[in-house]
């Protein structure tokens, strides 16, 4: 199997998550195609890229200066706007069914039939995503790690109607961009999401209920279990809202043990949603 880095690749979303997976692979050579909604508002997300880019070679971490990488990296305002000839075209709008089945439709009318497209969704059905499309064999989930440039994992979801021949060009895709796959079949929270979930809540239900503070809990899991980051700390970076939403869905699909902790919905509720508002489990300058 070939590990060809894709030479033409459409993203979807310029945020957080859209922006880092359009800063890897214009890393590794690919001209990316970074669509959001508007000229104004795709611009200023190629100029987040930008800017990420020259914090990462300051710091030594690109093998070309910014500048380079940053020119592989076209502003798009409309989906309609991505090239035709992508090899593969990557979803990562808010984790929306409506809104990501919308934007996977309009991604399928604008490319070729050859064109691999995949979603970014850490929780969502694959499989209710494929419905979106004409041709579903060419669709997968693609879910990358926040933050994607220094993520080393990629977890490939599976449909049934995945053909294996997209799952194969995905993982290709992903070894060139130096990373790892897992692979998973589509079921709810797949394996990261559902056992990430799992523990997180767990965590945030012992300090409802009293059991230790969060520097505590967390110190528990790194200096004990050797995790990189504690699971309250790890909700702060990834946004108590986004834990939220997806505790909701897979308690909606799985049942009671993913119910949300009040004190979660309780800190949503007042707009403490981690590191992006400043204060979560822990104030953020």
């Amino acid at each position: 199997m070939s590990t060809s880095v894709p030479a033409r690749v459409g993203v979807i979303g310029g945020g957080r998550m859209g922006g880092g997976i359009a800063q890897s692979f214009a890393t590794a050579g690919s001209s990316v195609t970074l669509v959001e909604d508007g000229e104004q508002a795709a611009r200023l997300a190629v100029e987040r890229v930008a800017a990420s880019l020259r914090r990462a070679a300051e710091r030594g971490l690109l093998p070309e200066p910014a500048e380079t990488v940053a020119a592989r990296i076209t502003a798009a305002g409309s989906i309609a706007e991505l090239p035709h000839d992508c090899a593969l075209v990557v979803e990562a709008v808010f984790e929306d069914a409506g809104l990501k089945a919308t934007m996977l439709g309009e991604a399928e009318k604008a490319v070729g039939p050859r064109t691999l497209i995949a979603t970014n969704t850490s929780s969502l059905s694959v499989t209710e995503l494929a419905a979106a499309l004409q041709a579903p064999g060419r669709f997968l989930g693609m879910h990358f790690f926040n933050p994607v440039p220094a993520s080393a994992l990629v977890e490939l979801v599976t449909a049934p109607a995945t053909d294996p021949v997209t799952l194969d060009t995905a993982l290709s895709f992903v070894q060139a961009l130096g990373k790892r796959d897992v692979v998973v079949r589509d079921s709810p929270g797949f394996a990261s999401s559902r056992l990430g979930v799992a523990l997180g809540l767990e965590a945030i239900r012992m300090v409802e209920e009293g059991v230790a503070a969060p520097e505590a809990i967390d110190d528990a899991m790194t200096l004990g279990y050797k995790h990189p980051m504690g699971p309250l700390r790890l909700t702060d970076i990834v946004g108590l809202d986004v834990r939220l939403a997806i505790a909701e869905y897979l308690h909606a699909t799985l049942g009671d043990r993913f119910a949300p902790p009040r004190l979660l919905r309780e800190k949503v509720a007042r707009g403490e949603l981690g590191r992006k508002s400043g204060k979560g489990f822990y104030t953020w300058p």
